[in-house]
């Protein structure tokens, strides 16, 4: 029995809340990691979960254990950044979090340069719509888009996420293409379900408008959004570089190009006592100058 990886489980399975969530967090099947914590159990002589086939707890001598295995697999990880230290190369493994659509469309086509740069880096990328919590999650950086709200971390600005306004051509032969901003109400749009209530903020060279446009259809997903627009059914507000390749093909046009979309900020997040490895720091050199705010 490996008993690091069994408490690694363990941990993983009580932050993630459920075997199978940590499964997938370890890369591993769930029956392994219920072997694994089976295992450490056994070689306890005590249960550390309450389990049942609807939710899973702690025992009382879990809720000891858990904190006592994070002490023990924080020194790991501490003395093996500290043999990385006296490495010429970066190596390890790095936890990176970021927002679906920008991890898709702008992440994943860059990486290829930080894979020259540190082919030993091993990645270890979830994207996700929602603020992750680094610390109890165990990410090790985070792009985010939006207002920052989280003054024990560090950020670092990137360049800000600007969003676009089009439609597909046959949309707007159909229906006509509006002219301003206040057209919208006559029109059908398509919106990403975490911001269907949200008003749509245009500002122009001497004045701002705000407009709340009748919703047809909302889906979870910027992709899925824009497949619907390109099939006619509506207008969207999506990130500029989730639309770029479509308008640049003519798939879908630009509206309001005069009137420009609040642009919304976008951070690189670290730990503010996170001890900077040679991996995270050569992640952030990369990040900032891929993505730097300009």
């Amino acid at each position: 029995m490996d008993i690091v990886r069994c408490m690694q489980a363990f941990v993983a399975t009580v932050q993630a809340g459920s075997m199978s969530a940590a499964a997938a967090e370890l890369g591993q099947s769930p029956a392994l990691v219920g072997q694994q914590i089976a295992a450490l159990e056994e070689r306890l002589g005590t249960r550390l979960l309450n389990r049942t086939t609807r939710r899973q707890s702690l025992t009382d001598f879990g809720t000891s254990y858990v904190e006592q295995c994070r002490d023990i697999l924080d020194r790991i990880a501490l003395a093996e950044e500290a043999a990385e230290l006296q490495q010429t190369r970066a190596r390890g493994r790095l936890r990176i979090t970021a927002p679906t659509t920008f991890g898709v469309e702008a992440l994943m086509p860059a990486l290829g340069g930080y894979r020259q740069a540190a082919p030993d880096v091993e990645l270890d990328i979830t994207l996700s719509d929602r603020n992750v919590d680094l610390v109890e999650e165990g990410f090790d950086i985070a792009f985010r888009i939006g207002q920052m709200q989280d003054n024990s971390l560090i950020a670092r600005p990137l360049t800000p996420y600007r969003m676009v306004v089009c439609a597909a051509p046959q949309y707007l032969s159909c229906r006509g293409t509006p002219i301003d901003p206040d057209d919208l109400n006559d029109h059908e749009t398509i919106a990403f379900t975490p911001s269907a209530r949200s008003p749509w903020k245009f500002a122009g060279a001497n004045e701002e408008k705000v407009v709340t446009p009748k919703r047809m259809i909302t889906v979870n997903s910027g992709q899925a959004a824009c497949a619907a627009a390109r099939a006619g059914l509506g207008i969207i507000m999506q990130p500029e570089i989730l639309v770029r390749a479509d308008i640049e093909t003519g798939g879908l046009i630009q509206l309001f190009p005069e009137w420009r979309l609040g642009e919304r900020p976008m951070w690189l997040l670290y730990q503010r006592d996170r001890r900077m490895t040679r991996r995270l720091r050569s992640f952030i050199s990369f990040a900032t100058a891929a993505f730097s705010a300009q």
